[in-house]
């Protein structure tokens, strides 16, 4: 089966979010179960794209509504990922030195064209076309609706939503940069008076996936405008909890971190990392660490962090460490909390792979109270590395996040996000580690928790055969 996924993003390529693991891990177990898995996405100005050479497979002409522009198809002359990937090279529009900008429409309208525009030349077409968020949320009606593409509508199309709150809107004024289709069925672009390509999507994919079966539910209450119509089109969704990259994401090889562990030598591992931040950050590595990795943005709340921090730390026994960027006002507050609780309290504002890696194996716990999180891979990656989530039970996380009061449980999980719940989950977090017996006890067992995308890689391609 030849699958073709169409994404904004994919990890190590370009990353901004969740979006890019998924697309950069799931080609790699789905092409282990012998399919063949590729990937199309944009050619950005980014270090990957300039530290690569590539060569042009492809080259045509698109029109964009009244303009037209050229384009390439690249492929990386040295591949060292395990699936094939294609690059949409469309200088004036997408070979920019970011992922996301203001105002994307033409970007991803002409990414996604040029996409098509190709697959339409190739000898054998592919058996399913697997589109990812609103970047590529067109496509599915284009198949469907498109005079041009009617080549593919026997061709099964999937959407998967990683993330519903952003949808793609632009207005109805810009409809002719979509390639000529029958105007009569207009209204399938259109939700709430705009042009919206994530529900364009959801009305012509042949099925809607997504990132947890949790969200999959709390989406048809809470989607951002959206939950008539995912409700409407319920028989068609199905949620599928994502995996994480093992291959990336593994103690015992990771070359980012301090020093190797397994779950046979997490102690002395856990502790060489430790010491590696605590010393960085002028941190006391005898008390526990609480961590956080991430956007400072208000899905994730973290506008919370800066009053929940002052009042965790008055317990002069604990120390907490961050990693993230977004809110310029949260970014300043808590910036200067650093003066306030010298010694306790450290942040990094902007984001290093490597530094996320090793904070992975050597804080304590990993704290997550978003207020939106349809999968959450961190904490899946902070069980793989024997730290302890702390999560708002919602979306994946309430999937995956047992809470220790509960038989089985290994993690400490709250309902709200309000100051008070945080500080409360930090506060049992903390009483857990005056445990060292049962602490240690959850963090050798966290790690032996399957996460891997080889359950999840299979659902997909059962799906696909579903349909195909």
């Amino acid at each position: 089966m030849n699958i073709i996924h169409i994404s904004a993003e994919c990890y190590p390529v370009a990353k901004v979010g969740g979006l890019a693991d998924v697309v950069g891990a799931l080609p790699k177990y789905q092409n282990n179960a012998d399919t063949l898995s590729q990937v199309i996405m944009p050619f950005y100005d980014v270090n990957f794209t300039r530290e690569n050479d590539f060569t042009p497979i492809f080259e045509s002409k698109l029109d964009l509504g009244d303009e037209q522009y050229s384009f390439k198809i690249l492929k990386l002359k040295e591949n060292r990922l395990d699936f094939d990937i294609f690059f949409v090279d469309v200088p004036e529009l997408v070979f920019k030195d970011y992922v996301y900008s203001l105002d994307d429409t033409k970007r991803f309208m002409a990414f996604q064209i040029a996409a098509l525009d190709w697959m339409l030349k190739w000898e054998t077409l592919p058996e399913i076309i697997h589109c990812h968020d609103h970047h590529t949320g067109l496509t599915p009606f284009m198949l469907q609706e498109c005079h041009k593409y009617e080549a593919f509508r026997k061709i099964p199309n999937i959407l998967t939503i990683h993330n519903a709150q952003y949808q793609g809107w632009f207005s109805h004024d810009n409809v002719n940069l979509i390639p000529s289709f029958n105007f009569n069925n207009v209204g399938l672009l259109d939700w709430g008076g705009q042009i919206n390509p994530l529900a364009a999507a959801i009305k012509c994919a042949w099925r809607v996936t997504t990132v947890s079966p949790s969200y999959m539910e709390e989406l048809k209450t809470h989607a951002n405008g959206l939950e008539s119509l995912l409700a409407d089109e319920s028989a068609k969704c199905v949620g599928i909890l994502n995996g994480i990259d093992t291959r990336v994401w593994n103690p015992e090889t990771d070359d980012y971190i301090v020093k190797n562990y397994s779950d046979k030598t997490i102690v002395s591992g856990k502790k060489a990392n430790k010491k590696y931040l605590c010393d960085t950050f002028n941190l006391d590595s005898s008390k526990p660490l609480f961590s956080f990795i991430g956007r400072l943005v208000g899905e994730k709340g973290s506008d919370l962090f800066p009053e929940t921090f002052k009042i965790a730390l008055q317990n002069p026994n604990i120390s907490i460490l961050l990693l993230g960027s977004g809110n310029k006002d949260t970014e300043t507050q808590l910036e200067a909390l650093k003066e306030t609780f010298q010694g306790r309290y450290n942040a990094y504002i902007g984001y290093d792979e490597k530094l996320s890696h090793i904070i992975y194996a050597g804080a304590d716990f990993l704290l997550m109270p978003s207020r939106v999180e349809p999968c959450g891979l961190n904490q899946m990656y902070s069980l793989r590395y024997g730290t302890i989530p702390i999560v708002r039970s919602i979306g994946g996380l309430k999937d995956t996040v047992i809470d220790i009061s509960n038989p089985n449980g290994f993690g400490i999980c709250h309902n709200n996000v309000t100051i008070d719940e945080i500080t409360n989950a930090i506060g049992r977090g903390a009483q857990l580690y005056e445990n060292q017996n049962d602490f240690k006890a959850i963090r050798t067992k966290i790690m032996k928790i399957d996460h891997s995308w080889d359950a999840s890689a299979k659902q997909y391609i059962n799906l696909y055969k579903s349909i195909n």
